[in-house]
């Protein structure tokens, strides 16, 4: 499901990557919290299979949603409002292995710490860093946590694309829910600090 192509700023994989604050304890609790277990890491698996020739697809609709909200498409442009088409270009790359990622890799430390590399891309100390955007400084919180309901609504069709029952169709929606559920409460940490 991943691409064999490197993905600028993609660094999962990066030894160098800094441990995330967030222990293994703590993953394990909050996965108890959105009830998360082994039969949604195998549903999950199964929608990496079925999304697999599909992602493409699935950043057409995110982006024409981000793209037809101008307060959204406001936090890839420039301080005055216009769009940064190599910033979308490569948010867009990462985007799809963020797809395949939460399908396919291990929840674990290594996970864990790129769950925090991509949180704090979000807030002030790494926004624009990545990709040496001239954008505005930070994404809300709100909007990240807002923006659960749209990429867990409108991945359904795709899920239901495979041609399994509605049971199985039912069982990767609600582990993709969980799964998106999970990583947005972990990239709320350094928006949070110790409240987290």
């Amino acid at each position: 499901m991943t691409s064999p192509e490197p993905v600028p700023g993609y660094t999962h994989d990066d030894p160098g990557l800094a441990p995330s604050p967030v222990t293994p304890a703590d993953l394990a609790l909050l996965k108890a919290s959105v009830l998360f277990g082994p039969a949604d890491e195998e549903a999950l698996r199964l929608a990496g299979e079925v999304l697999s020739g599909q992602i493409e697809q699935v950043l057409d609709v995110w982006y024409g949603f981000v793209g037809s909200h101008p307060h959204l498409v406001a936090y890839f442009s420039t301080p005055d409002g216009t769009p940064i088409d190599d910033y979308l270009a490569r948010v867009r790359a990462r985007f799809a292995r963020w797809i395949a990622d939460t399908c396919t890799r291990p929840y674990d430390e290594r996970w864990l710490a790129y769950q925090q590399e991509i949180a704090l891309r979000h807030t002030e100390p790494k926004k624009n860093q990545t990709d040496h955007a001239d954008s505005v400084p930070h994404i809300p919180l709100r909007h990240i946590i807002a923006f659960i309901y749209p990429i867990t609504a409108t991945i359904r069709p795709f899920l239901a694309a495979g041609g399994h029952d509605a049971e199985q169709v039912d069982a990767m929606h609600q582990a993709w829910f969980k799964a998106v559920t999970l990583q947005v409460a972990l990239w709320s940490q350094p928006y949070a600090g110790r409240a987290w």
